[in-house]
This record gives C-alpha cells, structure tokens and sequence, in this order.
C-alpha cells in the first residue's frame, strides 16, 4: 500500500459571493473526504468566493460604470485575506482530519495593498499549515478586468507520499513553461483547478497527464442562475442576462498514460474518490521523463523567477 494515495475532488457550487458560507461548505466537504479516506481534496478555481461571472453579462469592460465599481466592491467584502486568518477554519479541520487542500479562493492580499484581487490556489497541508499561495499568472480575458497578475511564488510542488504534487490555475495549465517549472521539481502527481466547464478539462486533463507521465486531477465548480443571491448588487440583471447553467463541472482524474481514471463529470455536485498508484507513474517514466532523462538542459534551460512581488522595499535601517 506505499503506492497508493486517495484522492477527492469535491465539485462543488459556492453559496456565491458569500465568503463565509462558501468556507462552511467547503469544511463540510473536506470532512466528507476525510470519511471516505482521502490524503488530498481539491476544490475548483475561485471557489471562496465566486468566479466573476457578472464580467461578460453586465457589460462588465464599460469604463468607470457604477454598476461595474458597486458589484466589484461588493466582491472585495467578500474576498479571502489568508493574513487575517479567513481560511484558518480550513486549516483546522485539515490538521483535525489529516487530510491536505488544495483550495482556489480570490485573495486580498495585504502584501499588495489589500484592495486588489487574485485569484489564488493555496496548499494547506495535512498538520494544517499554510504552504503555498499560487496567484494566477495571467488572468485569462475579461477576468483581467477584476482580477491581477500573479508571480511565481506559488510554483513550488509538496510531498505527498508516495507522490510530488503540485498546481496551477485554470489556463494556466496550457502554458507549456509553468509546467515545466513543476515537471523540474518532481511532480508526478498535478492539480489544474477550474470554475468548470467539461470543455476546458476534457481535452487538456489527458494531455498533461500523458506530458508529464503524471496523474492529473482536474477539479472544476459548479453553477446555475438560479444560485445568484437576491442579496447581491444588479443580481437581477445578472440574472436577466444569464444561461440556466454558468459552470457545468468537468472534473475528471487521467492516468499517467493520458486514459480515464475518472471521466469528467458534469453538473453534479459531488464528492469524487480514486485510488492513485504510484507504479504507474514509473512505469510510465521509462520510455519519457520530461525533466529526466529525456530533457536536455545543455540545450534548453528555463530560468523561474519564485521572487514575490512588491510595490515597494523598505529599509527601516538599524
């Protein structure tokens, strides 16, 4: 049993834009993993609090718009500030049930400021300590109108044994450099997170997993119109302007050889469980090791800079 790891996804709806009810949901889900025995669950992208559906529905590109500013506050309110201890709840049960998470959450970080968002995946381990807070490289479209730009802090792999896991954000999994960075760093065992959309994880989930020689968990949300709160600000017109269903799931779980542990599943919120073997990474590994034997870094090298980002240094002297 050395080899063996279990995992979940909990795909999952927010209770959207509502930071604390979405992290009471989220525990109870870490709990439900815990149960059915997992080491790691994984939660889709921007789950605490909510993707920033309204963007493309509310003609969210209109410069200096009330409506756009008023849901934009709104969703600051509502954001995670892991340095004032809103995830700490999470962090207690992980340590309480021994049980590691990958969370994606919209981060007001006090370190740029504390009144800018990104959209970040942390790691908190199984003793329930805070390792690492990825913030998006590159926000893909109109998610640049809410969200900034990350740096690569957060690209950094944990053990799990048997495996190395690491994790990226949404498209981020479709840049070929990021990757690399944790394909350098050992991972066998990759998380991609997304709001959820079968057609983003169902291609890309099996080509990374066949890249790498990796396990690849792709964990995806859940959501309909009918979730959007009467509480928050134009919830009508984003409501007028919206399909019955704004993320469909899509999480799914491939092999190291690119095939189906766990085809995608859709709209459901549910709680997905798989057994992982490590064998099947080394066997995998034998004829391709992407930063092995089969890379040539007297050729090609990638230079990552983990430095976090700042507006300012301060130098306070003696």
């Amino acid at each position: 049993m050395a080899d063996k790891l279990t995992v979940g996804i909990a795909q999952i709806a927010p209770v959207w834009l509502n930071r604390e009810a979405t992290l009471e949901k989220v525990g109870q889900y870490v709990h439900q993993a815990a149960d059915a025995g997992c080491a790691l669950v994984v939660f889709g992208e921007a789950l605490v609090p909510g993707y920033p559906f309204w963007l493309e529905k509310t003609d969210g590109a209109r410069f200096e718009s009330e409506i756009q500013k008023q849901i934009h506050a709104y969703y600051l309110s509502q954001a995670v500030s892991i340095e004032s201890g809103d995830l700490e709840s999470i962090s207690a049960i992980a340590a309480e049930r021994n049980i590691a998470v990958y969370l994606g959450c919209i981060e007001r970080p006090a370190d740029r400021g504390g009144h800018s968002l990104y959209c970040t995946l942390v790691y908190i381990d199984a003793q329930g300590l805070f390792q690492t807070a990825h913030r998006k490289l590159m926000p893909t479209f109109e998610e640049r109108l809410c969200w900034g730009t990350g740096d690569g802090a957060g690209l950094h792999v944990h053990e799990l044994p048997p495996f190395t896991v690491g994790g990226l954000n949404c498209w981020e999994n479709w840049m070929p450099l990021p990757r690399a960075a944790m394909y350098a760093q050992g991972e066998d065992l990759h998380v991609a997170v997304w709001p959820g959309a079968v057609r983003l994880t169902h291609d890309i989930t099996r080509f990374i997993a066949r890249e790498g020689r990796s396990f690849v968990i792709s964990a995806s949300g859940v959501m309909r119109r009918d979730a959007i709160p009467a509480a928050i600000p134009h919830a009508e017109l984003i409501r007028q302007n919206s399909p019955e269903i704004l993320a469909d799931g899509g999480s799914c779980i491939a092999g190291p050889d690119g095939q189906w542990l766990v085809e995608p599943v859709e709209n459901d919120e549910t709680l997905i469980v798989a057994e992982l073997d490590h064998a099947r990474v080394r066997e995998e590994r034998q004829n391709f090791d992407p930063a092995g034997h089969y890379a040539r870094p007297d050729v090609t090298q990638l230079y990552v800079n983990r430095e976090r980002q700042g507006t300012a240094t301060f130098d306070d002297g003696a």
